[in-house]
């Protein structure tokens, strides 16, 4: 990116952030979000089905064609076979920029979004898009009195939203070419990620700091330029599967992009934001639920690359639930995870589902390296059957609404050593606002020791399975990896000679004062 264009991305950003605190008003940020992402979602859809439409036409021979101003009656002609390839379909009237400018004269503006949202979903219904589109707007509620007390109060916010959002400057007047796309995924990114900085822990569960995001995606694709499927256990609101766009492209990920959120806000947020980074409906299956209890990719796995930034030491069913310790996730490690601290059952669900020739990465929790008990036994089968392949120190205070220095195991089913690379990253960082930041410079060192495989002093070892084992399979990188001393070398015969002088030199100069002190006294005699 030129620098000019990365001084109008930040004047961007600032632009977005500052009318989004604006519009929110006495409204709580972190409830505030759904509007204003939701809002962004609306206008993105509009604009891009209208741009796919005015495409079509025009190579048909219609260069005048703007299926902006075409008749909602006309319009209907086309709804089926645009449904089919679009996964969803919206009228003329329907259209966020026509809305927008009927907006200041509706009195019963929040029926109207209410009926478009409503009609938007159910143009998927019964089709194949059906439940990628069912919901999105579900968190977008034009009626709640959190917007206002009364419907007029309610009514001229959301004008006030439509307005903002319509003047976002994000299509650089040039339909949907160049980076337009990106201008929209990246006005939603920037916007999860400043939610998710101000709301503290709630923020933190479900979002990932897109440097992390795309040093995980990075580690799990050395070496291949395009990879057959991609998955997350515990998706959040999608960055980590969605840097695979970014690191090999749209059409490198063959079958698309799969994963699953317990959170139903946080799932249609998934959702959104594929739609918004150009994913369309067939290419993405995001789903709702619990992945430790109740999975729902079966018919998919296994997946050639993994990411995830599990909720760290979550209480999950466990020995709890007597059908778990007989699932095929769970089983092979002949214990379950403790009930209270579910880290290992994430970790034992993706191996599971892991492809052969596959690669995992995941941030865990610092706990689940050392931790006796349970997790002991599962890192036990997990080092004895050589799955791991490397386990990278993170520094702390990455993520939002901890300060944890966490860390990422990397998982491989065929490894041609029986070794794993441990690598201390935990100075890797650099202070940015109030928390620290992996930059380009240190994912890359990262990358240079994972994909080397060689010692480097105070940095990365390879240790032997053998010697895990005879430490009680501690997975700790410090265990490992010695730290460099920084401190300064001191000389201690140097040290005491010049403390000899201070002293002498100290005592000289109590005499010269004494005798300036005498003479003082004799002078005042």
């Amino acid at each position: 990116m030129t620098k000019h264009k990365e001084i109008e991305r930040t004047e961007l950003h600032k632009t977005i952030w500052r009318i989004a605190n604006d519009l929110r008003g006495s409204v709580d940020g972190w409830d505030f979000k759904s509007y204003v992402l939701g809002m962004l979602f609306y206008r993105f859809i509009s604009e891009n089905l209208t741009s796919y439409l005015n495409e079509q036409e025009r190579n048909a021979g219609e260069p005048d064609f703007d299926f902006v101003y075409l008749s909602d009656s006309e319009a209907e002609a086309g709804r089926e076979e645009t449904v089919r390839e679009k996964g969803f379909y919206i009228l003329p009237s329907q259209l966020f920029v026509n809305v927008q400018a009927r907006a200041r004269n509706d009195a019963n503006l929040n029926e109207t979004l209410s009926r478009i949202f409503a009609d938007i979903e159910g143009s998927a219904i019964g089709t194949d898009s059906e439940y990628d589109v069912k919901g999105l707007f579900d968190d977008l509620d034009v009626n709640s009195k959190k917007l206002g007390d009364t419907v007029p109060k309610r009514n001229d916010k959301l004008v006030k939203l439509l307005d903002a959002i319509g003047d976002l400057p994000l299509n650089n007047g040039a339909g949907f070419t160049g980076n337009t796309i990106d201008l929209f995924g990246d006005a939603y990114e920037y916007l999860m990620t400043m939610y998710a900085s101000t709301a503290g822990k709630s923020g933190g569960e479900f979002f990932t700091p897109q440097e992390v995001s795309e040093l995980l995606a990075r580690i799990t694709v050395i070496g291949k330029t395009e990879v057959n499927k991609v998955y997350d256990p515990a998706c959040g609101s999608g960055s980590l599967l969605l840097k695979f766009a970014k690191v090999l492209g749209h059409d490198k990920v063959r079958k698309g992009f799969f994963g699953q959120e317990i959170n139903l806000t946080t799932y249609n947020l998934c959702r959104i934001n594929m739609f918004l980074h150009d994913i369309n409906f067939e290419k993405f299956d995001i789903a709702h639920g619990d992945t430790l209890t109740d999975p729902v990719h079966q018919d998919d796995e296994p997946f050639e690359a993994i990411v995830s930034n599990p909720p760290y030491s979550i209480k999950w069913d466990g020995k709890n639930n007597p059908l778990l310790i007989n699932d095929p996730r769970y089983a092979p490690a002949g214990v379950l995870a403790p009930p209270s601290k579910a880290d290992l059952a994430f970790t034992m669900h993706i191996l599971s589902w892991l492809a052969v020739n596959g690669t995992a990465a995941i941030v865990e929790f610092p706990g689940v390296l050392y931790r006796g008990g349970a997790e002991q036994k599962i890192r036990k089968y997990l080092i004895d059957n050589n799955y791991i392949d490397t386990v990278i120190q993170l520094p702390p205070d990455l993520f939002f609404g901890t300060t944890i220095a966490t860390c990422i195991i990397v998982l491989k089913k065929s490894k041609l050593n029986n070794a794993i690379l441990f690598i201390d990253a935990s100075n890797e960082s650099m202070r940015s606002g109030n928390k620290n930041k992996l930059m380009p410079e240190h994912q890359q060192k990262i990358l240079d020791a994972f994909t080397e495989e060689e010692d480097i002093e105070h940095f990365a070892r390879f240790v032997d399975n053998n010697e895990i084992a005879e430490n009680d399979y501690n997975l700790s990188v410090s265990s490992y990896v010695e730290q460099e001393d920084t401190r300064e070398a001191v000389d201690i015969r140097a040290l005491n000679t010049e403390i000899t002088r201070i002293v002498s030199r100290q005592s000289e100069l109590r005499t010269e004062i004494d005798a300036i002190v005498a003479d003082l006294e004799r002078d005042r005699a």
